[in-house]
C-alpha cells in the first residue's frame, strides 16, 4: 500500500478538522454542561450527542470483533460510502473501479464527487475477475470497489480473487459486506491488520432489522478511521439512532433466529420459484433476497403492482436482463407473492 499520506486528498491531509463542544471535554465527570449552547431544558432531547460514538462503538466492537478506534459509523452505509471519496479522491483527476452489475450508490457518489467510474462486468456466474479489475486500474484509480455477497445478484465474489485484489493493489479495497449476515463466508473484517488497504462495510439495516435508524458501519485501521473523523460532520449519528442501536445491540441471539428463520425462508421460496412456468432461472445467493429471471419481468412486475405486492425489476441492470429481485419477507407475506404469481 502507498503511504496513507499520499493517498489522501491533500487539503485533507492538511485539514484541521472542527472541534465541537463534546469533543473538547473529556476525562472527568460532570453535572453541570454550559459549553455547547445548548437548552438546558426537555432533557435528554437537548443535549448534542457524543460525536464519536463511544459507548456505541464499544458494544458493536464486542459483537463485531473490531477495536473501537477502527470503526466508523455513520448516516446509513451511504455516508461511509461517499467518505472515501472525498476523503482520497481528487475530483476530475482521480478515478475508481467496480465490480459490475452491483449497488448503485458507488457510482452515484463517484458522479457526485466529480470521480471517473470503472465498471468491469463479471461474469456469466456473476464472478469477479481479480485480473480484470486490476487491469482497469492505473496511477490515478483510488479505489475498487467490491460487494460480496453483491447487489443484485445475491452471490459472494470468491474470495480468492477477492485477496488478490487486495494483495496487488497499492491503494484501497472497499469490500461492502452488507449482507455478510446471511452468507456462510468468513468476514474479512478478520483480515484487517494484514491489510492496511482493506476497507469493510456493514450495516445495522439488514440483518438486525434496522433499516429505519440509518446507521452504518465502516472498519478499517485506525489511521484510515482517524481520516473519516476527520472529514465526517461533528454529529453524524443523532442521540435516537445511538440509543436505539444500544436496545437493538442487547438481542443477538434474536438476530439469530430471525436469520435463521430467513434462510429457511430463502430455501423455500427459490424452491417455489423454480417450479413457476414463469420462472427460467434463479441464481444462487448468500444474501436476504434472490435474483430470477423471468419469461417476461417488466410485465410480471406490473401485474405484482396492481396486486399490491412490490418486488424490484432489475431488468435494465447490466445482465440481469428480465431479472426480478426478490427480498425474503414474512412467510405470510412470502406466499402472497407465490400465489400471485401462481395466478399470473
Amino acid at each position: 500500500m502507498k503511504p496513507l499520506s499520499v493517498l489522501t486528498r491533500p487539503n485533507i491531509w492538511d485539514l484541521a478538522p472542527y472541534s465541537s463542544a463534546r469533543n473538547e471535554y473529556s476525562g472527568h465527570e460532570a453535572t453541570v454542561f454550559l459549553d455547547a449552547n445548548e437548552n438546558p431544558y426537555n432533557a435528554p432531547l437537548n443535549r448534542y450527542p457524543d460525536p464519536l460514538q463511544r459507548e456505541l462503538k464499544k458494544k458493536i466492537s464486542q459483537i463485531k470483533g473490531v477495536a473501537e478506534e477502527c470503526i466508523f459509523l455513520g448516516n446509513g452505509s451511504d455516508e461511509a460510502i461517499d467518505l472515501p471519496y472525498r476523503c482520497f479522491t481528487r475530483p476530475g483527476i482521480d478515478n475508481v473501479v467496480a465490480i459490475e452489475p452491483t449497488y448503485g450508490m458507488y457510482k452515484v457518489c463517484a458522479d457526485i464527487n466529480d470521480v471517473e467510474y470503472r465498471p468491469v462486468l463479471l461474469d456469466e456466474n456473476y464472478q469477479m475477475s481479480a485480473e480484470r479489475l486490476l487491469a482497469k486500474t492505473d496511477k490515478n484509480t483510488k479505489i475498487i470497489w467490491i460487494c460480496s455477497p453483491n447487489n443484485p445478484t445475491g452471490n459472494s465474489m470468491k474470495r480468492e480473487e477477492i485477496i488478490k485484489v487486495i494483495e496487488n493493489f497499492e491503494a484501497f479495497v472497499i469490500v461492502d459486506e452488507a449482507y455478510g449476515d446471511f452468507s456462510q463466508e468468513k468476514t474479512l473484517r478478520s483480515e484487517l491488520s494484514k491489510y492496511p488497504n482493506l476497507i469493510v462495510l456493514n450495516t445495522m439495516s439488514k440483518a438486525w432489522g434496522c433499516a429505519a435508524i440509518r446507521l452504518g458501519m465502516a472498519f478499517a485501521s485506525k489511521e484510515i478511521i482517524s481520516i473519516y473523523n476527520k472529514v465526517k460532520y461533528p454529529y453524524n449519528v443523532n442521540l435516537l439512532t445511538q440509543k436505539q442501536a444500544m436496545e437493538a445491540l442487547k438481542e443477538p441471539f434474536q438476530v439469530d433466529k430471525w436469520v435463521k428463520i430467513l434462510l429457511q425462508e430463502r430455501q423455500r421460496m427459490i424452491q417455489s420459484f423454480m417450479l413457476l412456468p414463469i420462472c427460467e432461472k434463479v441464481y444462487p445467493t448468500d444474501a436476504n433476497f434472490f435474483l430470477a429471471k423471468m419469461t417476461d419481468a417488466q410485465s410480471i412486475y406490473n401485474y405484482l403492482v396492481e396486486r399490491g405486492v412490490i418486488v424490484r425489476n432489475r431488468t435494465r441492470v447490466t445482465l440481469c436482463n428480465n431479472c426480478l429481485r426478490i427480498t425474503i419477507g414474512t412467510k405470510g407475506e412470502n406466499n402472497e407473492l407465490l400465489s400471485a404469481l401462481r395466478q399470473y
